[in-house]
């Protein structure tokens, strides 16, 4: 595998240290880091990080942290306060290239100085799969470095699957929040595993969320769906629109009238004809594509540039872009802790500009905060079972139904409860699955099939344990 060079490391070093407001100590590093890193070689890159001036070493001796400078990084402001009256200014955003921040500047010039601009179909027809790349052959050696998932000659889809539940959460919360919404991870990690909405949020919000689950469950959990197709990108677009289009008729279909783009003066193709021919070249394109990485970065570009959806075209693109990392068993993109305002910037860069750079420093960024996520989260898991995965709600039914019938948990009453959706071959393994969820059945997890402690309790004591 190409060593990732020296520059690089320490751009990765620094990077982690940078997302970190509060610094983070040497020991913190290291872990983070991995164990393929001795101490001696990390202290030498975080001294040659403290030379260029990059970060700043604050306090002493065991209580030592690194924290980004101030000055290095203008996106990504931090002022180090030990008043209590000193607050901290400025954005969090994700470090930038040079590149990255011209378009950054040129982007937050107030919209009536940016000149209006129309899809450029040049902007097409100069990519030529695998002979141009909007990610250089040195980057992408880094991220399959980082993407490796150690599970080279299993099925596809297998890493994102042994992470699903994490993932769910995760992605589901970090593409939404790029949207606007205003849920928590925690908030929405209790709508996704008991189905619980949050107090207080809009209805959309929610809705916005689980349509998000149900499009990633879709990738994953059969990864034979995860083709890049017009169909599977469409078929995403119906999960991920579902009740929030205003025309109900435009879920799941190309659009068919105009559109503008918020804070932007870029005006897409209109006509519906050209729309669906160029949709269908920009799909053809992204399926040549060998490696996978400029894969889903070009389907982030192409994607949201082209709007081929009335709504919803970059949260389509975000999990389109899962599709090739999917299909490779590469740690899967949540987007977690990437910021609205850098994406949004890059996103305009793209629509105004055709420049990809800022996009790109959003996409790698992104890449490496999920890697180390999900193989730390991986490293602790034991892996699901996915026979249990897909009847997750068939079996919430079951159970749900016999304790709500006043029923006794047996072989006969299960088999009489039998959904049409469990197939033939997998009846009895999913009978004893039922069964052994009223085993472990408790007042505590009950509210998972919506039973509640006393009608639980009730139940017991007419028909005691499972049998």
């Amino acid at each position: 595998m190409p060593r990732i060079t020296r520059q690089t490391e320490l751009d990765q070093l620094f990077a982690l240290i940078a997302a970190q407001l509060d610094g983070l100590g040497t020991d913190a590093i290291a872990q983070l880091q991995g164990s393929n890193l001795t101490r001696r070689t990390l202290q030498r890159r975080l001294a040659q990080l403290v030379e260029q001036g990059r970060i700043q070493m604050l306090g002493e001796g065991r209580a030592v942290r690194y924290v980004c400078a101030p000055q290095a990084n203008p996106g990504f402001a931090f002022i180090h306060a030990p008043i209590p009256t000193l607050q901290a200014s400025g954005e969090v955003y994700v470090p930038v290239s040079p590149e990255g921040a011209e378009i950054k500047a040129y982007v937050r010039q107030p919209r009536a100085m940016r000149p209006p601009v129309g899809y450029r179909l040049v902007f097409l027809e100069q990519y030529h799969p695998n002979h141009t790349a909007y990610l250089p052959q040195g980057l992408r050696d880094q991220l399959h470095a980082i993407g490796l998932a150690r599970a080279e000659q299993t099925p596809a889809g297998t890493f994102a699957r042994d992470i699903l539940n994490r993932l769910l959460i995760d992605l589901s919360w970090a593409s939404s929040q790029l949207e606007g919404n205003t849920y928590s991870r925690l908030d929405t990690e209790r709508l996704i595993e008991f189905g619980q909405a949050a107090e207080g949020k809009n209805a959309l919000e929610t809705q916005m969320i689980l349509n998000h689950k149900q499009a990633i469950e879709y990738l994953v959990l059969d990864p034979a769906q995860a083709q890049l197709t017009p169909d599977c990108i469409i078929a995403l677009h119906a999960f991920l629109s579902d009740g929030l289009m205003a025309d109900p008729t435009a879920v799941g279909r190309l659009r068919r009238r105009a559109v503008e783009i918020g804070g932007s003066v870029y005006f897409p193709v209109a006509l519906p004809q050209r729309l669906e021919e160029l949709f269908n070249i920009v799909i053809q394109m992204a399926a040549e594509i060998d490696d996978p990485f400029e894969q889903a970065f070009f389907l982030m570009v192409h994607l949201p540039y082209l709007q081929p959806f009335e709504d919803v075209n970059k949260r389509v693109s975000r999990l389109a872009a899962n599709i090739p990392l999917i299909r490779r068993n590469l740690c899967p993109l949540s987007f977690i802790d990437v910021s609205q305002s850098a994406y949004v910037d890059a996103m305009i860069g793209v629509y105004e500009l055709n420049r990809v750079e800022l996009l790109r420093d959003v996409f790698v960024w992104a890449y490496e905060r999920s890697c180390q996520q999900y193989v730390a989260v991986k490293q602790n898991l034991v892996p699901p079972d996915i026979f249990r995965l897909r009847y997750r709600q068939a079996l919430s039914d079951v159970v749900a139904a016999i304790v709500q019938n006043d029923e006794a948990a047996t072989n006969a009453t299960v088999n009489a409860r039998l959904p049409s959706a469990v197939a033939t071959p997998d009846k009895a393994h999913f009978i004893q699955l039922v069964l052994q969820e009223f085993v472990a059945l408790h007042p505590g997890n009950a509210v998972r099939f919506g039973i509640r402690p006393l009608a639980l309790a009730a139940w017991r004591e007419r028909h005691g344990e499972a049998g």
